[in-house]
């Protein structure tokens, strides 16, 4: 009885069960239900749960102003479930001008144009609040006439659009014309619109006399510049930039840009030396500086071309960009081209240009930055363009600068870089200018300089001075030179000094005294050069010793020193007008001996064997 009494218990349990429900046992034990004491619930406190997160609608600060909170939405639910033209026939019925301004200014950051387009043809057709037709002003319709232009609407038709603003009392200003010329520059025949642009202009103008708004603007002239360019009428373009120089507007980058392309390809220097230094004479075009590339191409080709004046203004845009580059942080260290600048003076040598001098010299300090000395290139062509210009006292005070910095050189490598013959020559041409006045002047400074609280004494200098009395046949002032190096200045004479009063001598034929000099500075352990031996050869040429002259080419060859193909010319030339066949023969042995062409003398025989009828 018991056990049926368990099973009554336990059939509402097993009814109540899912269908599908299933027992892991059917024990009878397994059905019974413990029997609990009852303890009253107040004894017992309820488990502590965790707080859920802040309702995100309503139950924070943060969520209430957030932009997609049910109550702070943009769009009604209602306009988001319409189509989009039903949407925008919506908007343009509940918007003001404003509202539309603003809905302009979101849609064309993401670029909606045709969205905006469809917006503002809808709202014209619409009514305000207070029944009227909506109307807009000049800064709406140009937004409208921009989704247009976006779309690549046609040239014709976007004029057609500007010509209807009449229809709603508005005057185009210059922001409404400028998307005409925009587009006019933009299209793929640019030269079919030159005309119509240059009509354009000339109509804002005459309009702007009364309404200042329809004046052209910098932008105006700078699509109509730039259609000019792309339409390859370069004439006509300048004529505009001419026009904006003069008016006072302000250039653009990329007009001031085309400029300097332009004239650097049609080699228009001159025009674009005056755009430049007009530019600079205006306070709103001063501060334009082309890119750093075309900088490079514009001095590349001003030096070129030796047009001192675009070349200085080159250098002046190195400068701003250098400037520039020092003021950002962090700073961008840019360097000029030691080979440009080098350049840069030659041209400042050829054009007696001291203020291009000035500049090259401030650029180059300004790239190497005090990390090192200047190249023997560039103190080189700084020597020349002063002594070019005949700026001696500069040229000196140069010629001082660079012993000081390269002054302590290998031997061989001083010897070329002060060589009166080759480096300075300039120098040396510079001090017989005016023949022995100059001279004697530069010779007395030299001594002034020598008894300064700073002494400045140099043989380079004093080289240039005996070679320059060489070159003007003063054989004593030469040796009263040569002979004060030790005597007035306490120096040394270095190889230099002998081949210049080697020099003087052989000018004037005397080449017994030219050898005893030779015999003198080899007697005291210095070394001859390849200079010396080829002096020597020429003063015995004009005594037309040629058995002299040829043991002078053997001693050399035994020097390890390579004769020069002119030196061995000028022997056969000897060898031919004194009929000495055997020496000619030996002069041929030596340059086939050292592999030096000697060519032939065709045109020179000619010359030589030209008969004169009496």
């Amino acid at each position: 009885m018991a056990s049926m009494a368990i099973l009554t218990r336990s059939r509402p349990i097993i009814r109540t069960a899912s269908q599908g429900h299933r027992c892991i046992a059917t024990f009878p034990f397994l059905s019974q239900e413990a029997q609990l004491a009852e303890v009253s619930s107040a004894a017992i406190p309820p488990p502590a749960a965790a707080a859920l997160p802040p309702n995100p609608v309503s139950g924070s600060q943060m969520y209430t102003n957030n932009r997609l909170h049910s109550g702070s939405t943009i769009v009604p639910l209602s306009l988001m479930q319409q189509s989009a033209s039903h949407r925008i026939q919506s908007l343009a019925h509940t918007l003001d001008a404003q509202g539309l301004i603003d809905y302009f200014s979101n849609w064309m950051t993401e670029s909606k144009w045709m969205d905006l387009k469809q917006l503002f043809e809808f709202w014209i057709r619409s009514q305000d609040k207070n029944g009227k037709p909506n109307k807009p002003d000049v800064n709406l319709y140009n937004h409208y006439l921009r989704a247009n232009l976006m779309l690549e609407l046609p040239v014709k038709d976007l004029i057609t659009l500007v010509h209807h603003m009449e229809d709603f009392g508005l005057l185009p200003n210059a922001a409404s014309q400028n998307l005409i010329l925009k587009a006019m520059y933009q299209s793929k025949d640019p030269a079919a619109y030159v005309e119509a642009a240059q009509q354009l202009i000339e109509r804002m103008l005459e309009i702007g006399r009364e309404n200042k708004d329809s004046l052209p603007d910098d932008e105006s002239f700078d699509l109509v510049i730039d259609l000019h360019f792309r339409a390859n009428q370069a004439d006509a373009a300048f004529k505009y930039v001419d026009f904006v120089l003069k008016s006072g507007y302000t250039m653009s980058l990329n007009v001031f840009n085309q400029c300097i392309r332009r004239c650097i390809e049609g080699n228009r220097l001159d025009m674009l030396v005056s755009i430049i230094e007009r530019c600079k004479k205006t306070e709103q075009n001063k501060k334009v500086i082309p890119s750093w590339n075309l900088c490079n191409q514009l001095a590349d080709h001003a030096i070129k071309a030796d047009n001192s004046e675009l070349t200085f203004s080159a250098l002046d845009f190195f400068v701003k960009w250098i400037v520039r580059g020092q003021n950002v942080r962090p700073p961008v260290l840019l360097s000029v081209d030691e080979g440009m600048i080098v350049a840069a003076l030659g041209t400042a040598g050829r054009n007696f240009s001291p203020k291009l001098l000035t500049g090259s010299w401030e650029v180059l300090k300004r790239s190497l930055r005090e990390s090192r000395a200047p190249s023997p290139e560039a103190y080189l062509a700084k020597i020349n363009a002063h002594a070019l210009m005949g700026q001696l006292q500069n040229a000196f005070a140069s010629l001082h600068e660079f012993e000081k910095a390269y002054g302590k050189s290998i031997d061989g490598e001083r010897e070329e870089l002060f060589s009166p013959f080759s480096s300075l020559q300039p120098l040396v041409l510079a001090c017989c200018t005016n023949g022995f006045a100059t001279l004697d002047t530069v010779y007395y400074q030299l001594e002034n300089l020598s008894r300064a609280e700073i002494p400045y004494k140099s043989v380079a200098a004093l080289n240039c001075v005996i070679l320059g009395c060489a070159n003007i046949w003063d054989i004593d002032r030469a040796y009263q030179t040569f002979t004060a190096i030790d005597s007035s200045f306490g120096l040394t004479p270095d190889i230099h000094s002998y081949n210049a009063l080697i020099h003087a001598f052989g000018k004037l034929g005397k080449s017994d005294d030219a050898t005893k000099v030779y015999e003198h500075f080899t007697g005291l352990g210095v070394k001859p050069n390849a200079t010396t031996y080829s002096l020597l050869v020429d003063a015995h040429l004009i005594k037309r010793d040629l058995k002299t002259a040829l043991s002078l080419v053997d001693e050399m060859v035994q020097a390890e020193h390579i004769p020069t193909r002119e030196m061995l010319k000028k022997i056969r030339r000897r060898c031919t007008r004194e009929m000495d066949y055997e020496a000619d023969d030996k002069v041929e042995s030596i340059a086939k001996q050292l592999n030096i062409p000697l060519g032939s003398e065709t045109r020179r025989n000619l010359l030589f064997e030209l008969q004169y009828s009496g």
